[in-house]
C-alpha cells in the first residue's frame, strides 16, 4: 500500500464538501491535512483516485493526487504527528 496526497480548489461559490469529504474518507486510512489536503493510504494508483474523486466535485474544480514521497516536513497539520510519521 501507498500514502497518496490529495489537493483540490473547489471554485464554485457556497460548494458542500461534504461528498467528497465522505468520499476521501471511504478510504479505510486517512487524513486531513490541512484545509484543502488530504492524505489516503490505498493499494489503488493515484488515476484510480482521481478518477474516483472526481465525481464528487464540479467541472471547473480542481483536483490533484500524488504518490507520497520519502521525506516530508510540516508545521501545525490538522491531523496527529504520530498519522503523519507513520503513513507518509
Amino acid at each position: 500500500m501507498a500514502c497518496y496526497i490529495i489537493s483540490y480548489d473547489l471554485l464554485s461559490p457556497g460548494r458542500n464538501y461534504d461528498a467528497l469529504y465522505q468520499a476521501i474518507r471511504t478510504y479505510g486510512t486517512w487524513a486531513k491535512i490541512n484545509e484543502s489536503l488530504w492524505a489516503v493510504v490505498t493499494m489503488q494508483s493515484a488515476v484510480q483516485i482521481r478518477d474516483f474523486l472526481i465525481k464528487f466535485i464540479d467541472a471547473n474544480d480542481r483536483l490533484f493526487v500524488i504518490k507520497s514521497g520519502v521525506e516530508a516536513a510540516w508545521n501545525r497539520s490538522i491531523c496527529k504527528n504520530e498519522w503523519l510519521k507513520d503513513n507518509l
